[in-house]
Formats: C-alpha cells, sequence, structure tokens
C-alpha cells in the first residue's frame, strides 16, 4: 500500500466520521426544536382558550338582624284571630358587582343561601320596594339604609354597581348561629351564575 492510499483512507474515515456527527446532531437539535414549537403551540391554545368572567362582585359586608315577631290578634277587618308569633333573621348584605364583558349582562334575582344542619335553605334577595319596605316596617331596625341593589337590573359593560340586598329566613337566632356556610347567589341571564362568600366577619345586630 503506498502513502498515497493510506492518506486518502484517512481521509475517507475523517469525512463518514463528519457524516456520523452531523447525523447524531441534526435529529436532536430538531427534536428539541419541534418540542419547543408544540409546547408554545399548546400554550397559545390554552391561554387564547381561557376567558375571564363576565362579571366579577365581592361582598363588602354582611348584617344579621334576628326578630321575634308576634301578630297583633286581630284580622285586617279587625275581627279578633288566634295570635301567632315565629322567628326571623334577617341578613342584609352590601354588594358591589363588575361587568368586565363587552356586553350588557342582565341580572334577574338573587339569592342568600345558609347550610343549616338539615341542608341549604335559601332565600330570594327582596326587590329595592320591599327593602325599604322592611326598613319603614321597623325603623328600628340596626340595618344599612343606603341605596338597595335591584335583584333585576342591566349592568352596562364595564359598569359597577353597588348597593345593599336584604333576605329573611324562618330560623331561630339559635338555629342561625349554628350554620355551617353562608354565600350569595346572582343569576345572570345567559350566563353561569356567581357565587359570592362574605370576606369579613357577619355582624349580628
Amino acid at each position: 500500500m503506498s502513502l498515497l492510499q493510506h492518506d486518502s483512507s484517512r481521509l475517507d474515515d475523517a469525512a463518514r466520521g463528519e457524516e456520523l456527527t452531523k447525523g447524531t446532531g441534526n435529529p436532536i437539535l430538531a427534536t428539541v426544536f419541534a418540542a419547543v414549537v408544540v409546547s408554545l403551540a399548546i400554550a397559545i391554545y390554552f391561554i387564547s382558550g381561557i376567558k375571564p368572567p363576565a362579571i366579577t362582585g365581592e361582598i363588602e359586608q354582611v348584617w344579621v338582624h334576628p326578630q321575634h315577631t308576634e301578630s297583633s290578634g286581630f284580622d285586617a277587618n279587625g275581627a279578633p284571630m288566634a295570635k301567632e308569633s315565629f322567628d326571623q333573621v334577617y341578613v342584609f348584605a352590601q354588594v358591589k358587582l363588575h361587568n368586565q364583558s363587552p356586553n350588557p349582562l342582565f341580572l334577574h334575582n338573587i339569592m342568600t343561601n345558609a347550610t343549616m344542619d338539615d341542608g341549604i335553605h335559601s332565600s330570594y334577595a327582596a326587590t329595592a320596594t320591599d327593602y325599604n319596605r322592611v326598613l319603614l316596617a321597623y325603623p328600628s331596625m340596626p340595618a344599612p339604609h343606603g341605596n338597595a341593589l335591584s335583584p333585576q337590573l342591566t349592568i352596562n359593560p364595564g359598569q359597577t354597581v353597588e348597593g345593599s340586598i336584604v333576605s329573611a329566613f324562618r330560623v331561630t337566632k339559635e338555629q342561625w348561629d349554628a350554620r355551617k356556610n353562608l354565600d350569595f347567589t346572582f343569576s345572570i341571564q345567559y350566563q353561569p351564575n356567581l357565587t359570592l362568600a362574605p370576606q369579613t366577619a357577619v355582624i349580628v345586630r
């Protein structure tokens, strides 16, 4: 074998080695690049698919007033009738709602939910008119006398509304104090319900 042949053999080996190096390096880089691209595509898909809720809110404060009521013993015509007595717990809440969607939102009812030993008790919030009637019927009731929030309300895009609501439960104070949970459900037309829990201690008055 000549020196020329020997050198050619070495060059061939070197060339083959370079090809082997290229062959092992390119697929690895391609695999890493493909994995990065797929990960970015998945991330963009999920980020673009997650929409913020149409409405957000906060229960700023809750006041509770136990009320023992006894009838007069006379009907509307003045005729005597058996007296009746019962216990109620009035639940007042100061509420703030914000429409963060590009469309008007239509609130059509509000419910106060209290979880008792026997299950969940729910009570619709009074209308704005009935809210004021409660305060007129019980002028000494230690409750907020601010603006009432109507359970039937249109909230425009970007608008924040705030006001007070009241619900009543036919339970004793002892039953109320033994509750396990308290929250408020806001039903919005064509949207999922919004359920909010108070973030501060419930004030009993």
